[in-house]
């Protein structure tokens, strides 16, 4: 509520598809290119929509900065590692019907200077194992000062698995899926 005047004023938004986020919990997942990615979710998702950000633990480590982004709903994850405490973090607020938001490449990918990033399994895994659905979600590279950026809510989607765990190969699929299904809702962020 403090920082949305000041961030509309610089960077208003507006969000296509928010009629497609469902009711209780759901992984909301989207591409990575700035900063300030989250900021635009969060205020397309409104505040009926609340999400619960999972960000790299360093922020949650800087002074003030850190105080603000746990009140606000964000937890950390350890990058680098197998972050266990961060996983059942997630998982529980999903299985209490929250919107938990994670970057399936797991940093910035800035696609104009020609970086390619790769996805981790992460977000399918969570999907599967708390039996939620996946809700991609695209924000633009490009967010130019003083004009609109286009944020796009996807289709939430339940991954289908043949088992109640799933296996690797079948992760690496819905993860393939899922970035896919992200880029094309670029199509749409006019």
């Amino acid at each position: 509520m403090i920082v949305f005047p000041f961030f509309n004023l610089v960077h208003p938004g507006r969000a296509i598809g928010r009629e497609n986020i469902p009711e209780g919990g759901v992984l909301v997942c989207g591409n990575h290119t700035a900063m300030s990615d989250p900021l635009f979710l969060a205020f397309a998702f409104r505040h009926k929509n609340q999400l619960r950000p999972m960000a790299k633990a360093e922020l949650l480590r800087v002074p003030f900065i850190g105080w603000i982004l746990r009140h606000v709903g964000v937890f950390g994850v350890e990058r680098g590692k197998s972050d266990v405490g961060a996983i059942k973090q997630a998982m529980k607020y999903l299985k209490e019907g929250e919107k938990v938001l994670l970057y399936p490449e797991g940093h910035r990918i800035h696609e104009s200077r020609g970086e390619q990033g790769e996805a981790k399994n992460g977000a399918a895994m969570l999907a599967v194992r708390c039996g939620v659905p996946i809700l991609p979600v695209y924000v633009p590279e490009r967010k130019p000062w003083f004009r609109r950026t286009t944020v796009v809510i996807g289709e939430p989607y339940m991954p289908q698995v043949s088992s109640r765990k799933g296996t690797a190969e079948e992760y690496d699929a819905i993860t393939a899926d899922l970035m896919e299904r992200i880029h094309k809702l670029g199509e749409r962020a006019v």
